[in-house]
Parts: structure tokens; sequence; C-alpha cells
């Protein structure tokens, strides 16, 4: 009689951490130019891969990627820009047949709770213009901010005499 295979040790399951986090992900126009923020909460130092999609006539078109394969139809007029916690797409030379549902998907290496979606749906006439203020917060130190500011201040205390 032979004795029964050996039970192996019970593995601990990984406890699943959210390394990423997309919080919030809004478009505006740049003169002839889509931007899409893709805002989100990074608590991981790996890399970080990105999907820009649209989804219109039910089909989904990569914009630009890290994950798969850009169209070529978007290959030529869209580029990507990454600063701490926002991923940017820009696509040139926006018109009405670039409506849609744009999404943003986030995966870091190495983080197991899958990819992170978000949507938004883009229609040119509803579209604001891009504030080039927070350009300047993202890139500027606080000490020009504050210079820029001293005139918004001063009219300020001038109003309340």
């Amino acid at each position: 009689l032979s004795s029964p295979p050996p039970v192996p040790p019970l593995v601990p399951v990984l406890q699943a951490a959210q390394c990423q986090m997309i919080k919030d992900l809004s478009a505006c126009l740049l003169g002839q130019s889509l931007r899409v923020d893709c805002r989100y909460e990074n608590k991981t130092s790996n890399p970080l891969t990105y999907e820009f999609s649209i989804t219109k006539d039910n089909r989904k078109h990569v914009i630009h990627s890290t994950i798969s394969v850009s169209e070529n139809v978007y290959r030529s007029r869209a580029n990507v820009t990454m600063h701490k916690n926002l991923v940017c797409l820009y696509l040139q030379s926006f018109t009405t047949s670039d409506e849609g549902v744009y999404m943003c998907e986030l995966k870091a290496t190495n983080d197991y709770t899958g990819n992170q979606i978000k949507n938004i749906t883009v229609i040119k006439d509803k579209l604001e213009k891009c504030a080039g203020f927070s350009l300047l917060i993202q890139n500027t130190s606080w000490l020009l901010l504050l210079l820029l500011s001293l005139p918004l201040l001063q009219a300020v205390d001038f109003v309340s005499l």
C-alpha cells in the first residue's frame, strides 16, 4: 500500500495592493489639438505603461500606447507626455471626426490588480479651452508662481479698501 502524496504547504496569497489608481480624466482644446489628461495616484516606483484609445462606431481604435500597437491614422498626429502623476495625450489637428469615447488605460509593472481604465466622451463643440495656468503649476517653481500672482494680490487689496 503506497502512502498518499504529501500535502503541499499552504501558499500565502499575495495581498494585491493597488499600485496606481486613475483619479481623473479630462479633455480640453489646446489650439487645434485635443489634450486628454489622465491623472493618477501612484503608490509604486514601478514603470508605468499606458494606452489611449477611442471608441467610435462600436470599434476601439488605439491612438497612442506602450501596451499595444497604435493605428496608422493616429500615429503621426498623437504624442504623449508623462509628468508626475499625469499622462497627457496630445492629438493634433483635432476635428469632429475625432469625436468619441476616449479611454485612458494604465498599468504598473508587477501590479496584480490589473489595468486601471477611465473613459470620457469628447465632443468638439462641448470642449473647453485648456487653462494655461495648470501647465504653469506643473513646470514652474512656487517662487515664480508667487511673483506672477502678486498683481492679483495687489488688486484684491485695492478692492478691499
